[in-house]
C-alpha cells in the first residue's frame, strides 16, 4: 500500500512496534544524536520525540533505519520486490495475441501512475507564514549534530528546483545550515543537479533561483529524492512508481514551483546569483567532519506547514547510520538498470564502511580476458557511480554480500602488478584523501579466475568444497556427536 502521508507511515510504524516515542524534554543541539546514534547502532526502532527542547513540533528520526523499515515504507515484505518489478519493465516486451496484450495492462497502469497530479489546495498549506510575518525558521528543532558543526543544520530536505534553460524539476537532499530565521546555506555539491540549475542562472550579478524545501512527506517520495537518478529524469515519476499511485502536488504560494500536497513543512524561497556564505564544517556520513566553504544562500520568502506538523530529520556519521539502509535499498533497487547497461554484472554491493563511494564490489558472468576491466571502465561512467573509488570484481559463483568471503578471494586471487588498475578523474567532493578537491586516483582490482589468455602461465586451482552427499549425511546425523545445534552451519 501507499501511504499517503509521514502521519500514516509513524501510525504503522506504531502498531508494528518499530516506533519508541521520547515524552522527556530533550535538547536539539547534541543529545538527541547521542541518543539516535546509540539506537541505530544497535538496531533499533524509529524515534518520535514528542518534546524537543525549544520548540513545540515533535521531533522523528531513524525512520528508514533497518531493512524492515526501507520495505515497510514502499509497502513490500522485501525491498527485493521493488528490484524485481524494476526488471520486469525493463525486459517488458509486446507478447502476440489478445490474451497476451491483455497480461499487460497492469504493468501499462503502473506506469500511467508515475506523473505527479496537481491539487487546487493540501494540507502542507494549513498554516501560511510569510516573510516578516514571525518565527519561521526559529520554530523548527533543528538539530545541531556533532560538536564541531558550524551550527544547526536540516539534514533531510527535498530541494525542489527548475532548470532555467528547459524548466526540468530536480528534487534532491542536500543539507541547510541554519543561519538566522530567515536564511540557510544550500550545499549544492558541484557534482550535483541542483548546482548545475544554479550555474545556469548565468554571469549575470541579480539572478534569482526559485527553491522550494519540503521537510517530511510520506517515506517513497522522500527516499525518492535520494535516488541517483539520471540527471532531467523526474523524481516525483520515481516517487509515483515506488508508490503504485501519483505524487500529489500543489502550487507555492511565492515561488513558480510544485511541492507534496501531503508534505509536513515547506520553505519557500530563492537563491541569488553571486551571493555566498561560508557553510559547515559539518559530521559527515564518512565518519569526518567535511571542511567550511562558501555555498549560495538560501532566503525564506515563506513557510507553509501542516496544523499539526511532524519535523523529520536524520544524522550521518561513522556506519552504521541510518542513511546506511537507505544507501543499500538503493543498491538493490538500481542493480537492474546497472545491468541493463552492464549486462554481465551479477550482483552489487555497497558496503557500509566504504561509505557508497569509496567501495563498490560486483560480481560478474564472465565471457573473455580481461572482461573484469571492461567493467570497471564501465562503472567509472554510469552517472554518480563514477565516484566509486575501489571497484572490486569477482566471479558470479562469489557470495559477495558476504564480504568475510569477498576479502577471502580477493586476498588470494590478486597478483597486484597484473590484476591492479589505477584511474584518474572527477571523485566526491566529500572525498578528503583526494589531494585537490573534485579529481583524484581510482583503483580497480580484478578478482576473478584468470586464464592462460590473461597471462595466467599455471592451471587456477578450484575451490575446496565438500561433496553434497558428506554434506547431507552430517545434517542427518547431529544428534548422534552430542554437539549443539548452533554448530551445525
Amino acid at each position: 500500500m501507499a501511504f499517503k502521508d509521514l502521519n500514516q507511515f509513524i501510525t504503522e510504524l506504531r502498531k508494528k512496534g518499530e516506533l519508541h516515542e521520547v515524552s522527556a524534554e530533550t535538547d536539539p543541539v547534541l543529545e538527541i544524536t547521542e541518543i539516535y546514534d546509540r539506537v541505530v547502532k544497535a538496531g533499533g526502532p524509529a524515534l518520535l520525540f514528542r518534546r524537543p527542547k525549544g520548540s513545540q513540533i515533535p521531533l522523528a528520526i531513524n525512520l528508514f533505519g533497518s531493512r524492515s523499515r526501507m520495505s515497510l515504507a514502499f509497502g513490500v515484505s522485501d525491498i527485493e520486490e521493488i528490484a524485481k518489478s524494476i526488471e520486469e519493465l525493463t525486459e517488458m516486451k509486446v507478447p502476440s495475441g489478445i490474451l497476451g496484450k491483455l497480461s499487460l495492462l497492469p504493468k501499462v497502469a503502473i506506469l500511467n501512475a508515475l506523473a505527479p497530479k496537481i491539487l487546487k489546495a493540501g494540507p502542507c498549506q494549513d498554516v501560511v507564514i510569510r516573510a516578516g510575518e514571525g518565527p519561521m525558521l526559529d520554530k523548527l528543532p533543528v538539530l545541531q549534530c556533532w560538536p564541531d558543526d558550524g551550527g544547526r543544520f536540516i539534514t533531510l530536505p527535498m530541494v525542489f528546483s527548475k532548470d532555467p534553460e528547459t524548466g526540468k524539476r530536480n528534487v534532491g537532499l542536500y543539507r541547510m545550515h541554519v543561519y538566522d530565521n530567515q536564511t540557510t546555506g544550500m550545499h549544492w555539491q558541484i557534482h550535483k543537479d541542483g548546482a548545475e540549475h544554479f550555474r545556469r542562472l548565468g554571469k549575470a550579478s541579480g539572478r534569482r533561483l526559485e527553491v522550494a524545501a519540503v521537510i517530511g512527506a510520506d517515506p517513497a517520495t522522500m527516499f525518492s529524492a535520494a535516488c541517483p537518478l539520471p540527471s532531467g529524469m523526474d523524481e516525483l515519476m520515481m516517487a509515483g512508481f515506488l508508490r503504485r499511485e501519483p505524487v500529489e502536488l500543489v502550487k507555492c504560494r511565492t515561488v513558480d514551483l510544485e511541492v507534496p500536497a501531503h508534505a509536513e513543512i515547506v520553505l519557500e524561497g530563492y537563491v541569488q546569483e553571486g551571493e555566498m556564505r561560508l557553510e559547515g564544517p559539518f559530521g559527515d556520513h564518512t565518519g569526518f567532519y567535511s571542511r567550511a566553504k562558501d555555498f549560495p544562500v538560501f532566503h525564506v520568502t515563506c513557510m507553509t506547514h501542516r496544523a499539526n506538523p511532524v519535523y523529520v530529520t536524520t544524522v550521518v556519521g561513522k556506519p552504521p547510520m541510518e542513511d546506511c539502509h537507505m544507501g543499500k535499498a538503493i543498491e538493490r533497487i538500481f542493480l537492474p538498470l546497472i545491468r541493463k547497461q552492464v549486462p554481465e554484472i551479477k550482483d552489487m554491493n555497497l558496503p557500509w564502511e566504504g561509505c557508497f563511494h569509496n567501495c563498490l564490489i560486483v560480481s560478474i558472468r564472465k565471457s573473455y580476458p580481461e572482461q573484469a576491466k571492461k567493467v570497471m571502465s564501465a562503472i567509472w561512467g554510469l552517472g554518480q557511480m563514477m565516484f566509486s573509488k575501489c571497484i572490486i570484481v569477482l566471479d558470479h559463483d562469489a557470495n559477495i554480500q558476504d564480504v568475510r568471503e569477498v576479502a577471502w578471494r580477493t586476498f588470494n586471487n590478486v597478483d597486484p602488478k597484473r590484476d591492479i588498475v589505477f584511474s584518474d578523474g572527477p571523485v566526491d567532493e566529500l572525498d578528503h584523501s583526494a589531494s585537490r578537491d573534485f579529481f583524484g586516483s581510482k583503483m580497480g582490482i580484478d578478482a576473478t579466475r584468470k586464464n592462460e589468455a590473461e597471462g595466467m602461465m599455471r592451471p587456477w586451482p578450484e575451490d575446496m568444497v565438500m561433496r553434497p552427499s558428506v554434506r547431507e549425511l552430517v545434517s542427518r546425523r547431529w544428534k548422534e556427536y552430542g554437539l549443539d545445534p548452533k554448530y551445525s552451519g
